[in-house]
């Protein structure tokens, strides 16, 4: 790996770490800028760099630093939000995977970055409803769960999925990665 490839995963998981503590006030569901930077990961680094970015946040997490929204350390695997973190990875993956898959088009980039917005939130939401019915031992109903866990906070992500595929165009180009352009 290339000396420029590691700084950027670290930058990545630095900017992830910083996203997880500039909170937009909404009731109930936290809004955070997590997702951007690890869509943005999957986007301008690719599908193995970026999920190596999120996954390098992810430890240094369970390792104890206080990098997640509500900390850090092991434990932190039995709260019920974890799964979103585990999709995260996925979702940067999946997002540079399709993106790094033909030329650079708008219509790819969102794709890309839709994608990983689902898989962030089949996995983040599968995750809370089984830790909170065996771990929690406190089921949460399927309707409160797509209501608080997907609904309310999906607005948001749609904005920075078209946000991080505008900045995918312009960045990647600058960056100057080695990718082909359309026109």
């Amino acid at each position: 790996m290339k000396t420029k490839e590691i700084i950027f995963i670290a930058l990545f998981a630095d900017l992830i770490a910083v996203g997880a503590f500039i909170r937009i006030p909404v009731p109930v569901c936290p809004f955070t800028l997590q997702f951007l930077f690890t869509t943005l990961a999957g986007v301008i680094l690719d599908s193995k760099k970026g999920a190596m970015a999120v996954s390098l946040y992810v430890l240094l997490g369970l390792a104890g630093l206080p990098v997640f929204t509500g900390g850090g350390g092991i434990n932190y695997v039995f709260q019920p939000t974890f799964g979103y973190l585990i999709g995260f990875i996925a979702g940067a993956y999946l997002t540079g995977k399709i993106v790094y898959s033909g030329k650079l088009t708008m219509s790819r980039l969102l794709l890309g970055c839709f994608t990983g917005l689902m898989i962030v939130y089949a996995m983040g939401m599968a995750y809370y409803w089984a830790i909170s019915r065996f771990w929690l031992k406190s089921p949460i109903g399927l309707w409160p769960l797509f209501l608080y866990c997907f609904l309310l906070a999906v607005p948001g992500d749609i904005c920075l999925c078209i946000l991080s595929a505008i900045l995918g165009k312009r960045l990647i180009p600058v960056l100057n990665l080695k990718f082909e352009i359309a026109k």
